[in-house]
């Protein structure tokens, strides 16, 4: 496979947890890859492309685009990793909780798929994965989250929306819902009371959701699926 063949995935929040599995697992499979958080460092790999900076901000997403372009001249898959969670009761939100969940969790998402939709429709081809949460679908009187259901939930609604937008122009559209997954977000002393959230007993692992996302990545007959990846969360206790 010559270079200019070699697809190109765009994944945020590629730092830690997730976000790093898939950079790992996209690069397995032989994808160049355009890695953005606030924090990431440069990469030692001349196929990965370390671009730092917030996604809530409109330039960024432009400047991963262009580099991915640049760099490596085509864009074939995005996913869409970044996302922040704060959980409170509904009147505890204040005003910053609810502005910075809608920049990074919306403002972040449409500001990068816009982006990363053109040179798909250019080339014929293109895969969104968004990851949202299985809280969407089972809300949990026991972690009240109404502002992860209502910025995960618009995510949600977005993938059925693009996809049938896109389904004849070569671009898939999909989504992962994790239950909780144990990443550097939750600390080791709660792992025991946060597996009991699942039915079947214990937490997610990354590449849990990363095969999930492998797995979407591959099955090019699927758009507008919406996969939980929760321990079986969404389907009742």
């Amino acid at each position: 496979m010559s270079e200019a063949e070699q697809k190109v995935a765009i994944i945020t929040g590629a730092s830690q947890g997730i976000g790093a599995g898939l950079v790992k697992a996209f690069r397995d499979r032989a994808y160049r890859v355009v890695a953005n958080s606030r924090s990431i460092k440069a990469s030692r790999e001349a196929d990965v492309l370390a671009v730092p900076g917030d996604i809530a901000r409109p330039e960024t997403a432009k400047q991963l685009v262009q580099q991915a372009l640049d760099r490596f001249g085509r864009v074939d898959s995005l996913v869409n990793n970044a996302g922040i969670f704060i959980g409170k009761r509904f009147t505890d939100y204040t005003e910053a909780d609810f502005n910075n969940m809608l920049a990074v969790n919306l403002a972040g998402f449409f500001h990068i798929t816009q982006a990363a939709i053109a040179p798909m429709l250019r080339q014929g081809s293109g895969h969104i994965v968004n990851i949202t949460t299985s809280l969407v679908d089972h809300a949990n009187s026991m972690s009240p989250s109404a502002l992860a259901s209502l910025t995960k939930g618009g995510l949600n609604a977005v993938t059925k929306s693009l996809a049938i937008e896109y389904a004849r122009r070569g671009i898939r559209v999909n989504a992962v819902a994790p239950g909780v997954i144990k990443t550097p977000m939750h600390a080791p002393d709660m792992h025991e009371v946060l597996a009991k959230l699942h039915p079947v007993g214990r937490m997610g692992e990354v590449k849990d959701i990363v095969e999930a996302v492998i797995f979407l990545e591959t099955a090019g007959f699927v758009t507008g699926e919406i996969l939980h990846v929760d321990g079986g969360q969404s389907a009742g206790h």
